[in-house]
């Protein structure tokens, strides 16, 4: 952990003071986003590892549906496949799709098939939140892992039964959005800061020599299509997408628990504040005694217990003094002084943060 809050201070200490990012990646254009799209449908030619009929009846359900359709009736036919199973398909459909054009999509079984993998996803439609059909999947699936299984054990590496089907569905009806009769667009800010929105709005009108885009909150910049004087909105999103932004963001240390990983932030500062770390162990210990009498006398064997119990303090960091700090590299020096390991700085953190020191968001995730 020291080792990796190390490089992140040479990486931080190598990049400069205000790093510069395109405004492309700090905004959302307004209107300018993917629709999600979901479909149920059905994989097959697997080799035994589809669904078992009986535990998912509704794989048999859309079997059937789907042979009626191609002109084969097996009503009240006993069909037990295991070279089938029942999938969800989600896919988000981009901005500006076009009829024709081809996305990605994702496939994962839903009943108890235990692998996808050399499966054929059939011809499946996908729907909007509308419930209209705006594209059509097919194709071969690539599984995301293996699983193998004896009678006594199983191994699995990755998730088998979910895959993906690059360009495996093919768009059927286009998201109606008029980009071009927009007068005005709204930047919105992935992050809202309003040190940043402000910067957005100096460059955008430092390009165009005029005031052009006027800073309407913390998230929110307008850009007046008509003030630029470019033939259309695309045209004048074009010239600022790449437009070089120093965004303000606030200090922030991000805590993974479960990994025991800690990300911090360059702008991250820690008041003058001591800290001891340690902890106490308590052991119990049960050692009964049996005692019985001895041969050829009276009595019975009795088992009397003994229990033996001991509190251990441990030695811990004892009471470590962190200067108040003034950069990103003096507070992983100060933390680092206290020679714990990654969990109990976990445990520091959140401590520094409840006294008042940390002067950041802590985010424990």
């Amino acid at each position: 952990m020291i080792r990796l809050l190390a490089a992140l201070v040479v990486l931080a200490m190598a990049l400069p003071a205000a790093a510069q990012i395109r405004l492309k990646d700090l905004v959302e254009f307004d209107g300018v986003r993917g629709n999600d799209l979901i479909g149920y449908g059905l994989v097959v030619g697997l080799d035994g590892t589809g669904d078992g009929i009986r535990n998912a009846p509704f794989t048999e359900d859309i079997m059937a549906n789907i042979l009626e359709r191609l002109g084969v009736n097996i009503a009240g036919e006993q069909s037990r496949p295991r070279n089938v199973a029942a999938v969800l398909v989600t896919a988000t459909l981009p901005p500006f799709a076009r009829t024709g054009s081809r996305v990605d999509i994702t496939v994962s079984a839903i009943g108890d098939a235990s692998s996808l993998f050399g499966g054929t996803l059939v011809m499946t439609p996908l729907n909007g939140a509308d419930g209209q059909i705006y594209a059509v999947a097919q194709g071969a699936v690539i599984a995301g892992g293996v699983a193998a299984r004896g009678q006594a054990a199983q191994v699995v590496q990755g998730v088998p039964t979910s895959g993906t089907i690059p360009g495996g569905a093919r768009v059927e009806r286009e998201v109606e959005f008029q980009l071009a009769s927009l007068n005005r667009v709204r930047l919105a800010l992935r992050e809202a800061d309003f040190t940043s929105a402000v910067r957005i709005e100096q460059a955008i009108n430092t390009y165009f020599g005029r005031a052009v885009a006027v800073m309407q909150d913390a998230g929110t910049v307008i850009l007046d299509i008509a003030s630029t004087r470019q033939p259309s909105a695309a045209h004048a999103l074009s010239q600022i997408e790449n437009l070089p932004i120093s965004p303000g963001a606030r200090a922030r240390v991000v805590v993974d628990q479960r990994s025991g990983t800690i990300v911090m932030g360059e702008d991250v500062r820690i008041s003058r504040v001591a800290v001891a770390q340690g902890g106490l162990t308590l052991r119990v210990e049960e050692r009964p005694l049996v005692a019985q009498p001895n041969p050829f006398a009276e009595g019975e064997t009795v088992v009397v217990p003994r229990t033996q119990a001991e509190i251990e303090e441990n030695r811990g960091t004892g009471l470590a003094e962190l200067p108040g700090a003034t950069s990103l590299a003096e507070v992983v020096a100060g933390l680092n002084a206290l020679g714990v390991g990654p969990r109990d700085m976990i445990d520091i953190l959140n401590t520094i943060s409840a006294a008042g020191a940390l002067h950041a968001d802590l985010v424990v995730r």
